[in-house]
Formats: C-alpha cells, structure tokens, sequence
C-alpha cells in the first residue's frame, strides 16, 4: 500500500479530489489517503476577532461571551468539520482509493508529522488556499512540515487547477 498523507485547509471539491488522485495514477501499488482537517476552536476566533476589532472601536470583552455560546460554536464547528471531512473522503473513494481521516485541534503541522509517523506515508500534500505572506517568510504548513518531514511534500492551491497554480491560467496565484 502506498500511503499518502493530505493536510487540508477545508473540505476538498471534486476539482482537487481529482487532482490529488491523479498524481498517483499508474502506480502498482494500490494508494491509502490519510486526510487530516484542522477543526478551529470557538474561543480562540472569537478572541482574536474581538482583539482585532477592539483596536478600532470599543467591543464587549470576551467574558460578555457566555461559556454555553462558546460551548455551541466549539459544537458547531466540529460538526461542520466532520461534516467537510466525511463529504472529502468520499470524493477520494469515488475516484477507487482507500480513504480515511482524522479531525484536528491541534496544531495541523503536528498532526500531519504524527500522522505520516503512525502510518508510514511515503509522501504528504498540504492543500491550501494562498497565504502569500507566510510562504514568502516560509512559515505556512507546507514550509513549516518539509522542515519536520523526511519524505517527499508537495503543496498544492485549493480549488485551481495545476495550470491555474502554475500561474497560466485565471486562478488567484496567476495574478
């Protein structure tokens, strides 16, 4: 079995589900996806957008934010997440792989570190929108895991094809 381990930053479209297992066409050896999809924490997005938007005018603070709120956001999210990453995995079996994956609150770089650990990836993608900051100072996952890893890491761009990705097309990186 050739495993491979896939860091997403959300829910995968058939586009990428197609993308990814084309890379890996023409192998013997049958492929295993190991998914892993960070899942944010209430509390935290709630600090850093109330931080934020007290640096332009007055806000609540974060205690006017009950704990049964927070509890049912944190709530919501996970299920949103598992939601994601149910509907990801199947587009990864109907395209004939055998597909698993974890939810994370972790940080997702670890997670993916430790997950190509337990299952002895061969190989790892990290699939995310462009953060064009962070890769310039090489602070995004894709940097942060060729660092941790010893295996192969490609880092594709969500939602655009490679020719997009490639900067000959109208995606977002071509511009």
């Amino acid at each position: 079995m050739y495993d491979v381990v896939l860091l997403i930053e959300r829910e995968l479209t058939d586009l990428d589900a197609r993308q990814v297992t084309g890379l890996h066409e023409g192998l013997d050896e049958p492929v295993r996806y190991h998914v892993v999809l960070p899942v944010e924490n209430a509390s935290a997005q709630v600090h850093s957008m109330l931080w934020s938007m007290s640096r332009y005018e007055m806000v609540p603070p974060l205690d006017a934010i009950g704990a049964d709120t927070l509890a049912q956001l944190d709530a919501e999210l996970v299920t949103e997440a598992r939601d994601g990453l149910t509907r990801s995995l199947a587009l990864l079996r109907t395209h004939g792989h055998v597909a698993d994956g974890e939810l994370t609150p972790a940080s997702p770089v670890r997670a993916l570190v430790e997950t190509c650990g337990e299952c002895g990836a061969r190989e790892a993608i990290v699939l995310t929108a462009p953060h064009a900051v962070q890769e310039f100072l090489h602070v995004d996952w894709a940097s942060r895991a060729r660092r941790a890893l010893g295996i192969p890491l490609l880092h594709l761009l969500e939602h655009e094809t490679f020719e997009e990705q490639s900067g000959g097309g109208e995606g977002v990186s071509g511009a």
